[in-house]
């Protein structure tokens, strides 16, 4: 490797590395607030737009649980790295109905179940274990946008549970833009309390970004989807 592109890539190493301890340190503080055990929250450093490269650096840092939105994308760099042990790929992103079996062979779970026919698609998957999974609430009114309606919320969890092939984990959701974001993870906590009684496993809340992570661990967040904060501003995309 010329001697100028190993220095550039030290130097961002470098960086990432402080990105990343920058927010663990941040999660930690959080969590002493809330009074909570940061062993509780599982980070997932979201790496769209970003080449396979940043995943290794990643890596190299001891992540191992990585999050992912758009296939085919996801699927080259999970298996650009393969050789690099036993990582988690966790897919936040919407899924057309026609990719979801083909995303089911190479993710650890999905995190943005929105609706029936979604989970009809996986209903078939050929897996050893059931495919860990969070239903994605919509907080807002816009039906456009991603998520199941809180009104429709227990039809579809009773979906996912009659279904063999899933494992529903808990909910998930993204707080609205310009909005408070811990009306939406209140909100999202209790919705979890109220489908307790039909799925008690049911635990975990997907909630949390680069700019609202603090508020959602207040809230009880288990999962955090933080990319900027760690990975630095993505990409241009041609």
């Amino acid at each position: 490797m010329p001697e100028m592109a190993s220095e550039a890539l030290g130097q961002n190493h470098s960086i990432l590395a402080e990105r990343l301890s920058a927010v663990q340190k941040q999660v930690a503080q959080s969590c002493a607030v809330a009074g909570r055990d940061p062993a509780e929250i599982t980070l997932l450093p979201v790496t769209k737009f970003h080449g396979p490269e940043l995943v290794e650096g990643l890596v190299d840092l001891g992540m191992r649980r990585f999050a992912e939105s758009r296939h085919p994308e996801a699927r080259d760099k999970a298996r650009a790295l393969e050789g690099r042990g036993a990582l988690e790929w966790h897919f936040v992103g919407q899924i057309q109905t026609k990719k979801a079996r083909q995303i089911a062979q190479y993710v650890d779970a999905v995190h943005s179940i929105d609706r029936e026919g979604l989970v009809d698609a996986l209903a078939t998957i050929d897996r050893e274990l059931p495919l860990p999974v969070f239903v994605q609430v919509n907080m807002t009114p816009d039906e456009a946008r991603g998520g199941v309606q809180p009104a429709d919320l227990d039809a579809l969890v009773e979906h996912v549970l009659s279904t063999p092939t899933l494992a529903l984990q808990g909910l998930m959701c993204v707080a609205p833009l310009g909005a408070e974001p811990r009306a939406s993870f209140a909100k999202l906590r209790e919705l979890s309390q109220s489908i307790r009684s039909a799925a008690p496993a049911a635990t975990s809340l997907s909630m949390g970004m680069s700019n609202d992570f603090r508020e959602a661990i207040e809230n009880g967040a288990t999962h955090l989807r933080i990319g900027a904060a760690i990975t630095g501003k993505r990409p241009d995309r041609t």
